[in-house]
Protein backbone atom coordinates (compact mmCIF):
# COMPACT_ATOMS: atom_id res chain seq x y z
CA UNK A 1 0.00 0.00 0.00
CA UNK A 2 1.16 3.50 -0.80
CA UNK A 3 1.66 6.22 1.80
CA UNK A 4 0.55 9.77 0.96
CA UNK A 5 2.43 13.02 1.54
CA UNK A 6 0.66 15.79 3.46
CA UNK A 7 -0.52 17.75 0.41
CA UNK A 8 -1.29 14.60 -1.60
CA UNK A 9 -3.12 13.05 1.35
CA UNK A 10 -5.03 16.28 1.88
CA UNK A 11 -6.11 16.39 -1.76
CA UNK A 12 -7.09 12.69 -1.87
CA UNK A 13 -9.09 12.88 1.36
CA UNK A 14 -10.65 16.22 0.44
CA UNK A 15 -11.64 15.10 -3.06
CA UNK A 16 -13.16 11.90 -1.71
CA UNK A 17 -15.09 13.75 0.96
CA UNK A 18 -16.17 16.48 -1.47
CA UNK A 19 -17.38 13.79 -3.89
CA UNK A 20 -19.33 11.97 -1.18
CA UNK A 21 -20.77 15.25 0.04
CA UNK A 22 -21.80 16.17 -3.51
CA UNK A 23 -23.61 12.83 -3.68
CA UNK A 24 -25.05 13.62 -0.26
CA UNK A 25 -26.27 16.95 -1.61
CA UNK A 26 -27.69 15.66 -4.88
CA UNK A 27 -29.71 12.76 -3.49
CA UNK A 28 -31.55 15.26 -1.32
CA UNK A 29 -33.30 16.68 -4.40
CA UNK A 30 -35.32 13.55 -5.31
CA UNK A 31 -35.54 12.38 -1.69
CA UNK A 32 -36.91 15.68 -0.41
CA UNK A 33 -39.22 15.83 -3.41
CA UNK A 34 -40.70 12.40 -2.59
CA UNK A 35 -41.34 13.39 1.04
CA UNK A 36 -42.17 17.08 0.74
CA UNK A 37 -45.88 17.84 0.89
CA UNK A 38 -46.83 14.43 2.29
CA UNK A 39 -48.53 14.69 5.68
CA UNK A 40 -47.90 18.43 5.71
CA UNK A 41 -44.12 18.07 5.38
CA UNK A 42 -43.85 15.80 8.43
CA UNK A 43 -41.63 13.33 6.55
CA UNK A 44 -38.82 15.81 5.92
CA UNK A 45 -39.03 16.99 9.52
CA UNK A 46 -38.98 13.40 10.82
CA UNK A 47 -35.85 12.62 8.82
CA UNK A 48 -34.25 15.76 10.24
CA UNK A 49 -35.06 14.70 13.80
CA UNK A 50 -33.66 11.17 13.36
CA UNK A 51 -30.55 12.42 11.54
CA UNK A 52 -29.77 14.99 14.27
CA UNK A 53 -30.05 12.35 17.00
CA UNK A 54 -27.98 9.86 14.98
CA UNK A 55 -25.09 12.31 14.58
CA UNK A 56 -24.99 13.03 18.32
CA UNK A 57 -24.94 9.35 19.34
CA UNK A 58 -22.55 8.42 16.52
CA UNK A 59 -20.10 10.98 17.87
CA UNK A 60 -20.50 9.61 21.39
CA UNK A 61 -19.73 6.09 20.17
CA UNK A 62 -17.07 6.71 17.57
CA UNK A 63 -15.84 10.29 17.36
CA UNK A 64 -12.81 9.95 19.60
CA UNK A 65 -11.47 6.44 19.20
CA UNK A 66 -10.81 6.43 15.43
CA UNK A 67 -8.73 9.62 15.53
CA UNK A 68 -7.05 8.52 18.74
CA UNK A 69 -6.13 5.22 17.07
CA UNK A 70 -4.81 7.13 14.06
CA UNK A 71 -2.66 9.27 16.34
CA UNK A 72 -1.34 6.32 18.37
CA UNK A 73 -0.62 4.24 15.26
CA UNK A 74 1.31 7.13 13.72
CA UNK A 75 3.23 7.70 16.95
CA UNK A 76 4.22 4.04 17.39
CA UNK A 77 4.96 3.71 13.68
CA UNK A 78 7.32 6.68 13.85
CA UNK A 79 9.10 5.01 16.78
CA UNK A 80 9.20 1.57 15.00
CA UNK A 81 7.03 -0.02 17.72
CA UNK A 82 5.12 -2.29 15.33
CA UNK A 83 3.80 -4.77 17.88
CA UNK A 84 2.46 -1.97 20.08
CA UNK A 85 0.63 -0.32 17.21
CA UNK A 86 -1.13 -3.57 16.22
CA UNK A 87 -2.04 -4.27 19.84
CA UNK A 88 -3.42 -0.73 20.13
CA UNK A 89 -5.69 -1.28 17.14
CA UNK A 90 -7.03 -4.57 18.53
CA UNK A 91 -7.61 -3.06 21.98
CA UNK A 92 -9.38 -0.13 20.34
CA UNK A 93 -11.74 -2.49 18.53
CA UNK A 94 -12.56 -4.35 21.75
CA UNK A 95 -13.38 -1.07 23.48
CA UNK A 96 -15.59 -0.19 20.53
CA UNK A 97 -17.58 -3.45 20.82
CA UNK A 98 -18.62 -2.56 24.36
CA UNK A 99 -19.28 1.11 23.65
CA UNK A 100 -21.29 0.50 20.48
CA UNK A 101 -23.49 -2.09 22.19
CA UNK A 102 -24.18 0.22 25.15
CA UNK A 103 -25.11 3.17 22.88
CA UNK A 104 -27.27 0.97 20.63
CA UNK A 105 -29.13 -0.44 23.64
CA UNK A 106 -29.67 3.02 25.10
CA UNK A 107 -31.15 4.34 21.84
CA UNK A 108 -33.45 1.34 21.50
CA UNK A 109 -34.70 1.40 25.09
CA UNK A 110 -35.02 5.15 25.62
CA UNK A 111 -36.07 6.20 22.10
CA UNK A 112 -39.37 7.68 23.29
CA UNK A 113 -37.70 9.69 26.04
CA UNK A 114 -35.12 11.01 23.56
CA UNK A 115 -37.95 11.96 21.19
CA UNK A 116 -39.70 13.89 23.95
CA UNK A 117 -36.50 15.74 24.83
CA UNK A 118 -36.23 16.68 21.16
CA UNK A 119 -39.71 17.96 20.25
CA UNK A 120 -41.15 18.65 23.68
CA UNK A 121 -44.89 19.45 23.65
CA UNK A 122 -45.10 20.45 19.98
CA UNK A 123 -48.62 19.81 18.68
CA UNK A 124 -49.67 19.36 15.07
CA UNK A 125 -46.39 17.88 13.89
CA UNK A 126 -44.80 14.42 14.16
CA UNK A 127 -45.89 12.25 17.08
CA UNK A 128 -43.56 10.97 19.78
CA UNK A 129 -44.15 7.42 18.51
CA UNK A 130 -43.04 8.32 14.96
CA UNK A 131 -39.89 10.08 16.15
CA UNK A 132 -39.06 7.19 18.52
CA UNK A 133 -39.45 4.64 15.70
CA UNK A 134 -37.10 6.64 13.47
CA UNK A 135 -34.54 6.83 16.29
CA UNK A 136 -34.68 3.05 16.79
CA UNK A 137 -34.25 2.52 13.03
CA UNK A 138 -31.12 4.63 12.82
CA UNK A 139 -29.62 3.10 15.98
CA UNK A 140 -28.53 -0.03 14.06
CA UNK A 141 -25.85 2.04 12.32
CA UNK A 142 -24.12 2.42 15.69
CA UNK A 143 -23.34 -1.33 15.54
CA UNK A 144 -21.12 -1.00 12.45
CA UNK A 145 -20.08 2.59 11.66
CA UNK A 146 -17.77 2.91 14.73
CA UNK A 147 -15.81 -0.21 13.64
CA UNK A 148 -15.49 1.26 10.17
CA UNK A 149 -14.15 4.48 11.68
CA UNK A 150 -11.57 2.72 13.88
CA UNK A 151 -10.26 0.71 10.94
CA UNK A 152 -9.99 3.89 8.87
CA UNK A 153 -8.02 5.41 11.75
CA UNK A 154 -5.60 2.47 11.67
CA UNK A 155 -4.89 3.06 7.97
CA UNK A 156 -4.72 6.85 8.29
CA UNK A 157 -2.22 6.43 11.10
CA UNK A 158 0.05 4.81 8.50
CA UNK A 159 -0.63 7.82 6.19
CA UNK A 160 -2.62 5.53 3.88
CA UNK A 161 -5.39 7.85 2.77
CA UNK A 162 -6.69 6.39 -0.51
CA UNK A 163 -8.42 3.24 0.85
CA UNK A 164 -10.32 4.99 3.68
CA UNK A 165 -11.26 7.72 1.22
CA UNK A 166 -12.62 5.26 -1.34
CA UNK A 167 -14.53 3.41 1.38
CA UNK A 168 -16.38 6.67 2.09
CA UNK A 169 -17.51 6.77 -1.52
CA UNK A 170 -18.71 3.14 -1.34
CA UNK A 171 -20.55 3.83 1.92
CA UNK A 172 -22.29 6.89 0.49
CA UNK A 173 -23.29 5.23 -2.79
CA UNK A 174 -24.83 2.22 -1.01
CA UNK A 175 -26.61 4.44 1.52
CA UNK A 176 -28.07 6.77 -1.10
CA UNK A 177 -29.20 3.88 -3.30
CA UNK A 178 -31.14 2.34 -0.40
CA UNK A 179 -32.58 5.73 0.61
CA UNK A 180 -33.92 6.56 -2.84
CA UNK A 181 -35.01 3.05 -3.85
CA UNK A 182 -36.50 2.30 -0.44
CA UNK A 183 -38.43 5.56 -0.27
CA UNK A 184 -39.77 5.22 -3.80
CA UNK A 185 -40.84 1.59 -3.39
CA UNK A 186 -42.40 2.23 0.01
CA UNK A 187 -44.45 5.23 -1.09
CA UNK A 188 -45.27 4.41 -4.72
CA UNK A 189 -45.27 0.60 -5.01
CA UNK A 190 -46.10 -0.76 -1.55
CA UNK A 191 -48.29 2.22 -0.57
CA UNK A 192 -46.54 2.42 2.78
CA UNK A 193 -46.51 5.35 5.18
CA UNK A 194 -44.14 8.30 5.21
CA UNK A 195 -42.87 7.14 8.61
CA UNK A 196 -41.93 3.74 7.16
CA UNK A 197 -40.11 5.41 4.27
CA UNK A 198 -38.11 7.60 6.64
CA UNK A 199 -37.22 4.61 8.86
CA UNK A 200 -35.89 2.71 5.83
CA UNK A 201 -33.91 5.80 4.81
CA UNK A 202 -32.15 6.17 8.15
CA UNK A 203 -31.54 2.39 8.40
CA UNK A 204 -29.55 2.72 5.15
CA UNK A 205 -26.63 4.11 7.21
CA UNK A 206 -26.15 0.62 8.69
CA UNK A 207 -26.04 -1.13 5.32
CA UNK A 208 -23.69 1.44 3.78
CA UNK A 209 -21.33 1.20 6.74
CA UNK A 210 -21.32 -2.59 6.62
CA UNK A 211 -20.38 -2.73 2.92
CA UNK A 212 -17.64 -0.12 3.37
CA UNK A 213 -16.23 -1.99 6.38
CA UNK A 214 -16.09 -5.27 4.44
CA UNK A 215 -14.29 -3.46 1.60
CA UNK A 216 -11.58 -2.13 3.93
CA UNK A 217 -11.09 -5.51 5.60
CA UNK A 218 -10.74 -7.12 2.17
CA UNK A 219 -8.10 -4.57 1.12
CA UNK A 220 -6.18 -5.09 4.35
CA UNK A 221 -6.24 -8.88 3.94
CA UNK A 222 -5.05 -8.66 0.33
CA UNK A 223 -2.21 -6.21 1.06
CA UNK A 224 1.18 -7.63 0.07
CA UNK A 225 3.39 -4.86 1.44
CA UNK A 226 3.14 -6.06 5.04
CA UNK A 227 2.82 -2.44 6.17
CA UNK A 228 -0.60 -2.85 7.77
CA UNK A 229 -0.72 -6.61 8.41
CA UNK A 230 -2.48 -6.94 11.79
CA UNK A 231 -1.67 -10.69 11.98
CA UNK A 232 2.06 -10.26 11.50
CA UNK A 233 4.20 -11.39 14.44
CA UNK A 234 6.56 -8.85 16.01
CA UNK A 235 8.72 -8.92 19.12
CA UNK A 236 6.64 -7.61 22.02
CA UNK A 237 7.27 -3.93 22.72
CA UNK A 238 7.81 -2.66 26.23
CA UNK A 239 4.31 -1.19 26.51
CA UNK A 240 1.58 -2.70 28.68
CA UNK A 241 -2.07 -3.00 27.73
CA UNK A 242 -2.91 -0.68 30.62
CA UNK A 243 -0.63 2.01 29.20
CA UNK A 244 -2.21 1.60 25.76
CA UNK A 245 -5.74 1.84 27.14
CA UNK A 246 -4.78 4.92 29.15
CA UNK A 247 -3.23 6.51 26.06
CA UNK A 248 -6.26 5.65 23.91
CA UNK A 249 -8.64 7.35 26.34
CA UNK A 250 -6.33 10.30 26.98
CA UNK A 251 -6.22 10.93 23.23
CA UNK A 252 -9.85 10.01 22.57
CA UNK A 253 -11.62 12.07 25.23
CA UNK A 254 -10.73 15.48 23.72
CA UNK A 255 -11.90 14.28 20.30
CA UNK A 256 -15.10 12.89 21.81
CA UNK A 257 -15.83 16.16 23.58
CA UNK A 258 -15.11 18.31 20.54
CA UNK A 259 -17.24 16.18 18.21
CA UNK A 260 -20.12 15.77 20.64
CA UNK A 261 -20.15 19.50 21.25
CA UNK A 262 -20.10 20.15 17.49
CA UNK A 263 -23.06 17.81 17.02
CA UNK A 264 -24.83 19.35 19.99
CA UNK A 265 -24.70 22.74 18.28
CA UNK A 266 -27.37 21.43 15.92
CA UNK A 267 -29.21 19.50 18.63
CA UNK A 268 -29.40 22.53 20.93
CA UNK A 269 -30.38 24.80 18.05
CA UNK A 270 -33.13 22.35 17.06
CA UNK A 271 -34.63 21.99 20.54
CA UNK A 272 -34.36 25.69 21.43
CA UNK A 273 -35.74 26.74 18.04
CA UNK A 274 -38.80 24.53 18.48
CA UNK A 275 -39.45 25.84 21.98
CA UNK A 276 -38.70 29.51 21.22
CA UNK A 277 -40.76 29.60 18.04
CA UNK A 278 -43.60 27.82 19.85
CA UNK A 279 -43.38 30.53 22.54
CA UNK A 280 -43.79 33.31 19.97
CA UNK A 281 -46.72 31.34 18.52
CA UNK A 282 -45.49 30.44 15.03
CA UNK A 283 -47.47 27.78 13.16
CA UNK A 284 -46.39 24.17 13.89
CA UNK A 285 -45.70 23.37 10.22
CA UNK A 286 -43.51 26.47 9.89
CA UNK A 287 -41.67 25.60 13.11
CA UNK A 288 -40.89 22.08 11.89
CA UNK A 289 -39.74 23.43 8.53
CA UNK A 290 -37.43 26.19 9.75
CA UNK A 291 -36.00 24.13 12.63
CA UNK A 292 -35.06 21.13 10.46
CA UNK A 293 -34.05 23.41 7.56
CA UNK A 294 -31.62 25.14 9.95
CA UNK A 295 -30.17 21.97 11.46
CA UNK A 296 -30.44 19.39 8.62
CA UNK A 297 -31.42 20.60 5.16
CA UNK A 298 -29.30 23.76 4.86
CA UNK A 299 -26.24 21.98 6.34
CA UNK A 300 -26.67 19.24 3.69
CA UNK A 301 -26.16 21.88 0.99
CA UNK A 302 -23.36 23.36 3.07
CA UNK A 303 -21.56 19.98 3.14
CA UNK A 304 -19.53 21.04 0.11
CA UNK A 305 -17.93 23.76 2.24
CA UNK A 306 -17.43 21.80 5.48
CA UNK A 307 -16.01 18.77 3.65
CA UNK A 308 -12.80 20.70 2.94
CA UNK A 309 -11.80 20.76 6.61
CA UNK A 310 -12.80 17.11 7.07
CA UNK A 311 -10.42 16.00 4.34
CA UNK A 312 -7.62 18.20 5.58
CA UNK A 313 -7.96 17.01 9.19
CA UNK A 314 -7.55 13.42 8.00
CA UNK A 315 -4.09 14.21 6.66
CA UNK A 316 -3.13 17.03 9.04
CA UNK A 317 -3.29 15.11 12.32
CA UNK A 318 -0.87 12.24 11.41
CA UNK A 319 1.50 14.74 9.80
CA UNK A 320 1.55 17.07 12.80
CA UNK A 321 1.90 14.13 15.21
CA UNK A 322 4.98 12.96 13.31
CA UNK A 323 6.54 16.43 13.39
CA UNK A 324 5.60 16.90 17.05
CA UNK A 325 7.01 13.48 18.04
CA UNK A 326 10.31 14.35 16.35
CA UNK A 327 10.22 17.93 17.79
CA UNK A 328 10.37 19.53 14.35
CA UNK A 329 8.69 22.80 15.33
CA UNK A 330 9.33 24.60 12.04
CA UNK A 331 7.51 21.81 10.23
CA UNK A 332 4.63 21.99 12.72
CA UNK A 333 4.32 25.72 12.04
CA UNK A 334 4.55 25.32 8.28
CA UNK A 335 2.02 22.47 8.06
CA UNK A 336 -0.53 24.28 10.20
CA UNK A 337 -0.25 27.49 8.19
CA UNK A 338 -0.39 25.51 4.95
CA UNK A 339 -3.56 23.78 6.18
CA UNK A 340 -5.16 27.13 7.07
CA UNK A 341 -4.23 28.62 3.71
CA UNK A 342 -5.55 25.69 1.67
CA UNK A 343 -8.73 25.74 3.73
CA UNK A 344 -9.36 29.45 3.24
CA UNK A 345 -8.35 29.38 -0.42
CA UNK A 346 -10.97 26.71 -1.18
CA UNK A 347 -13.77 27.37 1.29
CA UNK A 348 -13.93 31.19 1.30
CA UNK A 349 -15.01 31.59 -2.36
CA UNK A 350 -17.37 28.63 -2.01
CA UNK A 351 -19.00 30.24 1.03
CA UNK A 352 -19.42 33.64 -0.60
CA UNK A 353 -20.63 32.05 -3.83
CA UNK A 354 -23.26 29.93 -2.06
CA UNK A 355 -24.48 32.94 -0.10
CA UNK A 356 -24.88 34.98 -3.30
CA UNK A 357 -26.68 32.14 -5.08
CA UNK A 358 -28.71 30.92 -2.08
CA UNK A 359 -32.09 31.76 -3.59
CA UNK A 360 -31.52 29.68 -6.71
CA UNK A 361 -29.65 26.90 -4.88
CA UNK A 362 -32.48 26.38 -2.40
CA UNK A 363 -34.95 26.24 -5.29
CA UNK A 364 -32.89 23.54 -7.02
CA UNK A 365 -32.80 21.33 -3.94
CA UNK A 366 -36.07 21.94 -2.16
CA UNK A 367 -38.21 24.27 -4.26
CA UNK A 368 -38.66 28.03 -3.89
CA UNK A 369 -39.03 29.10 -0.26
CA UNK A 370 -38.16 32.49 1.19
CA UNK A 371 -37.46 31.05 4.66
CA UNK A 372 -35.10 28.49 3.17
CA UNK A 373 -33.23 31.21 1.28
CA UNK A 374 -32.72 33.27 4.44
CA UNK A 375 -31.50 30.21 6.34
CA UNK A 376 -29.04 29.08 3.66
CA UNK A 377 -27.61 32.57 3.10
CA UNK A 378 -26.49 32.82 6.73
CA UNK A 379 -25.87 29.12 7.37
CA UNK A 380 -23.05 28.88 4.84
CA UNK A 381 -20.96 31.20 7.04
CA UNK A 382 -21.46 28.76 9.91
CA UNK A 383 -19.74 26.22 7.66
CA UNK A 384 -16.79 28.54 7.05
CA UNK A 385 -16.15 29.12 10.76
CA UNK A 386 -16.76 25.43 11.49
CA UNK A 387 -13.99 24.62 8.99
CA UNK A 388 -11.49 26.92 10.72
CA UNK A 389 -12.59 25.55 14.10
CA UNK A 390 -11.99 21.95 12.95
CA UNK A 391 -8.49 22.74 11.69
CA UNK A 392 -7.42 24.68 14.78
CA UNK A 393 -8.85 21.99 17.05
CA UNK A 394 -7.06 19.26 15.07
CA UNK A 395 -3.80 21.14 15.52
CA UNK A 396 -4.35 21.51 19.27
CA UNK A 397 -5.10 17.80 19.63
CA UNK A 398 -2.12 16.82 17.48
CA UNK A 399 0.08 18.87 19.82
CA UNK A 400 -1.55 17.41 22.97
CA UNK A 401 -3.02 20.78 24.01
CA UNK A 402 -6.09 19.10 25.48
CA UNK A 403 -6.91 21.73 28.10
CA UNK A 404 -7.18 24.36 25.38
CA UNK A 405 -9.37 22.00 23.36
CA UNK A 406 -11.75 21.74 26.32
CA UNK A 407 -11.68 25.48 26.96
CA UNK A 408 -12.23 26.60 23.36
CA UNK A 409 -14.85 23.96 22.58
CA UNK A 410 -16.94 24.30 25.73
CA UNK A 411 -16.71 28.12 25.70
CA UNK A 412 -17.94 28.27 22.11
CA UNK A 413 -20.74 25.79 22.75
CA UNK A 414 -21.87 27.52 25.95
CA UNK A 415 -21.90 30.86 24.13
CA UNK A 416 -24.07 29.39 21.39
CA UNK A 417 -26.49 27.82 23.88
CA UNK A 418 -26.76 31.02 25.94
CA UNK A 419 -27.31 33.26 22.92
CA UNK A 420 -29.85 31.08 21.05
CA UNK A 421 -33.03 32.16 22.82
CA UNK A 422 -32.07 35.85 23.39
CA UNK A 423 -31.13 36.30 19.72
CA UNK A 424 -34.26 34.49 18.50
CA UNK A 425 -36.45 36.77 20.64
CA UNK A 426 -34.41 39.87 19.74
CA UNK A 427 -34.66 39.19 16.00
CA UNK A 428 -38.41 38.70 16.37
CA UNK A 429 -38.72 42.08 18.12
CA UNK A 430 -36.74 44.04 15.51
CA UNK A 431 -38.33 42.40 12.47
CA UNK A 432 -35.59 39.97 11.43
CA UNK A 433 -36.70 36.35 10.83
CA UNK A 434 -36.35 34.97 14.38
CA UNK A 435 -34.92 31.58 13.38
CA UNK A 436 -31.79 33.34 12.08
CA UNK A 437 -30.92 34.08 15.70
CA UNK A 438 -29.91 30.45 16.25
CA UNK A 439 -27.58 30.52 13.24
CA UNK A 440 -26.02 33.79 14.41
CA UNK A 441 -25.42 32.25 17.85
CA UNK A 442 -23.62 29.28 16.23
CA UNK A 443 -21.37 31.59 14.19
CA UNK A 444 -20.42 33.56 17.31
CA UNK A 445 -19.75 30.33 19.22
CA UNK A 446 -17.44 28.91 16.55
CA UNK A 447 -15.66 32.25 16.12
CA UNK A 448 -14.94 32.45 19.83
CA UNK A 449 -13.56 28.89 19.84
CA UNK A 450 -11.27 29.72 16.90
CA UNK A 451 -9.90 32.86 18.58
CA UNK A 452 -9.11 30.96 21.80
CA UNK A 453 -7.37 28.18 19.83
CA UNK A 454 -5.28 30.53 17.67
CA UNK A 455 -4.17 32.59 20.67
CA UNK A 456 -3.13 29.41 22.52
CA UNK A 457 -1.21 28.00 19.55
CA UNK A 458 0.64 31.28 19.16
CA UNK A 459 1.36 31.73 22.86
CA UNK A 460 2.18 28.15 23.90
CA UNK A 461 3.57 26.64 20.68
CA UNK A 462 5.02 29.81 19.13
CA UNK A 463 3.07 29.32 15.91
CA UNK A 464 3.27 32.34 13.62
CA UNK A 465 0.45 33.26 11.24
CA UNK A 466 2.16 35.98 9.21
CA UNK A 467 2.26 33.87 6.02
CA UNK A 468 -1.47 33.08 6.38
CA UNK A 469 -2.34 36.78 6.85
CA UNK A 470 -0.37 37.64 3.71
CA UNK A 471 -2.22 34.93 1.78
CA UNK A 472 -5.60 36.25 3.00
CA UNK A 473 -4.72 39.75 1.78
CA UNK A 474 -3.73 38.35 -1.63
CA UNK A 475 -6.99 36.39 -1.81
CA UNK A 476 -9.03 39.60 -1.71
CA UNK A 477 -8.30 40.32 -5.38
CA UNK A 478 -9.53 36.98 -6.85
CA UNK A 479 -12.46 36.96 -4.39
CA UNK A 480 -13.63 40.46 -5.38
CA UNK A 481 -13.14 39.56 -9.05
CA UNK A 482 -15.37 36.51 -8.58
CA UNK A 483 -18.06 38.57 -6.82
CA UNK A 484 -18.09 41.11 -9.67
CA UNK A 485 -18.55 38.33 -12.24
CA UNK A 486 -21.42 36.76 -10.27
CA UNK A 487 -23.13 40.15 -9.86
CA UNK A 488 -22.86 40.84 -13.61
CA UNK A 489 -24.36 37.42 -14.39
CA UNK A 490 -27.20 38.13 -11.94
CA UNK A 491 -27.99 41.38 -13.74
CA UNK A 492 -27.87 39.79 -17.19
CA UNK A 493 -29.47 36.41 -16.46
CA UNK A 494 -33.32 36.39 -16.52
CA UNK A 495 -33.84 34.16 -13.45
CA UNK A 496 -37.24 32.60 -12.80
CA UNK A 497 -36.85 31.68 -9.14
CA UNK A 498 -39.81 29.30 -9.24
CA UNK A 499 -38.22 27.20 -11.99
CA UNK A 500 -35.69 24.52 -11.04
CA UNK A 501 -34.28 24.47 -14.60
CA UNK A 502 -33.84 28.25 -14.71
CA UNK A 503 -32.20 28.19 -11.28
CA UNK A 504 -29.91 25.31 -12.28
CA UNK A 505 -28.70 27.14 -15.41
CA UNK A 506 -28.14 30.32 -13.42
CA UNK A 507 -26.15 28.54 -10.70
CA UNK A 508 -24.12 26.52 -13.24
CA UNK A 509 -23.15 29.59 -15.29
CA UNK A 510 -22.34 31.64 -12.18
CA UNK A 511 -20.33 28.84 -10.54
CA UNK A 512 -18.32 28.02 -13.67
CA UNK A 513 -17.50 31.60 -14.68
CA UNK A 514 -17.02 32.77 -11.10
CA UNK A 515 -14.82 29.77 -10.30
CA UNK A 516 -12.69 30.19 -13.41
CA UNK A 517 -12.24 33.88 -12.65
CA UNK A 518 -11.18 33.15 -9.07
CA UNK A 519 -8.77 30.37 -10.07
CA UNK A 520 -7.13 32.29 -12.95
CA UNK A 521 -6.62 35.49 -10.96
CA UNK A 522 -5.27 33.49 -8.00
CA UNK A 523 -2.89 31.62 -10.29
CA UNK A 524 -1.65 34.85 -11.87
CA UNK A 525 -0.94 36.22 -8.39
CA UNK A 526 1.12 33.14 -7.51
CA UNK A 527 -1.18 32.11 -4.65
CA UNK A 528 -1.43 28.49 -5.83
CA UNK A 529 2.34 28.01 -5.92
CA UNK A 530 2.76 29.64 -2.51
CA UNK A 531 0.20 27.33 -0.90
CA UNK A 532 0.64 24.00 -2.71
CA UNK A 533 4.19 24.21 -4.01
CA UNK A 534 5.36 24.05 -7.61
CA UNK A 535 5.08 20.28 -8.12
CA UNK A 536 1.51 19.92 -6.84
CA UNK A 537 0.43 23.07 -8.72
CA UNK A 538 1.77 21.59 -11.95
CA UNK A 539 -0.08 18.33 -11.32
CA UNK A 540 -3.34 20.24 -10.90
CA UNK A 541 -2.68 22.40 -13.96
CA UNK A 542 -1.87 19.31 -16.02
CA UNK A 543 -5.32 17.91 -15.27
CA UNK A 544 -7.21 21.18 -15.71
CA UNK A 545 -5.43 22.38 -18.86
CA UNK A 546 -4.51 19.00 -20.41
CA UNK A 547 -0.83 19.77 -19.96
CA UNK A 548 -0.89 23.09 -21.83
CA UNK A 549 -0.05 25.26 -18.81
CA UNK A 550 2.55 24.78 -16.11
CA UNK A 551 4.53 26.86 -13.67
Amino acid sequence: MKKSSFVEGTLIATLAIVFTKILGMLYVIPFYGMLDGLDGGKGTALYGYAYSIYVVFLDISSAGLPIAISKIINEYNTLDMNEAKIRSYKIGKRIMVLLAFVIFSFMMIFAKEIAHALIGELKGGNTLEDVALAIRSVSFAILIVPFLSVTKGYLQGHKIISIPSFSQIIEQVIRITIILAGTYLTLNVLNGTVTTAVCISVFAAFVGGLVAYLYIIFKMKSDKSGLIDIDKEYKKDNVTNKEIVKKIFSYAIPFIIINIVSSCYNFIDLTLLIRSLTYIKMDASVIEFVSTATTTWAPKINMIVTSVAMGMSTSLIPTMVTAFTLKKWDEVNNKFNQALQILLFVSLPMTIGLAMLSNAVWTIFYGANVYGTYILTLNVFTGLFLNIYMITSSALQGLNKFKTVYLSTITGFATNALLDVPLILLYDKIGIPPFLGAITASIIGYLLSVVIALVSLHKDCKLNYSSTFKTIIKMLVPTISMIIVVVIIKVLFPLNINSRLSSLLYVAISAILGGITYFVVAFKQGILVNILGKNMTNKILKVLTLGKVKV
